[in-house]
């Protein structure tokens, strides 16, 4: 299995047929051996339905996960990649803002060993954006970078933490969102400290985007939460490190 594609949906029975269709057609286009899951995180409409009865080429495979309880977007990538087998993974937020296409500048970059973790970004030099984000959501976007880079310790380098455009490594995924808990929006922030913590390489690449204005995260609605969220992760990634130096402190000296 050559990739494998995790697509997190809720409420997205108008939009995730395409974006099946999309992974579908990139994987063919490009002969790669793959796998599309769809996870459906508790959607309220027929979301798993239409992802189901997309009809893709026999060279990929489609699956779909369902569960009743909405979790959050961090749980429903989390639990895609369990379900994942690819030499590399990757997850795309439903909508299709991101060409799969771009997808090559992330794999180019894994293949030739630059990198452990290729990020999207829409704010470095060589992205398009055909769209943009509201001047409300751009401020509020602004705000929270200065916070994750000064607050949470994040290297000033990365430029757009947050785009849902992101390949791994298969193992390196599986390994980090194994240990992920945030089961929120902020489970990027997470994986970008436990992955520098493991010392994995990170590198952006430039992507097309287009802005999707029916987006599930609201800036004023999922303030508290989104703060309560970064604190947590803080705590737990501080906890780890102290418990690695005392394990470290009482190994025998040789």
């Amino acid at each position: 299995m050559d990739l494998s594609i995790v697509i997190p949906a809720l409420d997205e029975g108008k939009k995730i047929g395409r974006d099946v269709e999309a992974a579908a057609t990139f994987l063919e286009g490009n002969h790669l051996a793959g796998e599309i899951i769809v996870v459906d995180d508790g959607s309220k409409d027929n979301t798993a339905e239409a992802a189901k009865n997309v009809e893709i080429f026999s060279g990929a495979t489609l699956k779909v996960v369902r569960y009743e309880r909405h979790r959050g977007k961090g749980y429903a990538i989390r639990r895609g990649i369990k379900e994942t087998s690819g030499e590399y993974v990757m997850f795309a937020d439903s909508g299709c803002c991101v060409p799969y296409e771009d997808v090559l500048r992330g794999l180019g970059l894994l293949r030739s060993g630059a990198c452990d973790i290729a990020h999207g970004s829409r704010k470095m030099r060589g992205c398009k954006i055909e769209k943009a984000q509201s001047w409300y959501r751009r401020i509020c976007s602004r705000i929270f970078h200065w916070f994750v880079i000064y607050g949470m310790k994040i290297p000033a380098e990365f430029t757009d933490t947050q785009c849902g455009f992101k390949i791994y490594r298969g193992d390196v995924a599986r390994t980090l969102y194994g240990q992920c808990v945030t089961d929120g929006f902020m489970f990027d922030v997470e994986i970008i400290m436990r992955a520098q913590k493991e010392r994995y390489r990170i590198k952006e690449f430039p992507v097309d985007w287009t802005c999707d204005r029916d987006s599930r995260l609201s800036p004023t609605r999922s303030l508290w939460r989104v703060l309560f969220e970064l604190m947590t992760i803080k705590r737990i990634i501080a906890k780890t490190q102290d418990q690695r130096h005392k394990t470290e402190d009482t190994r025998p000296k040789t």
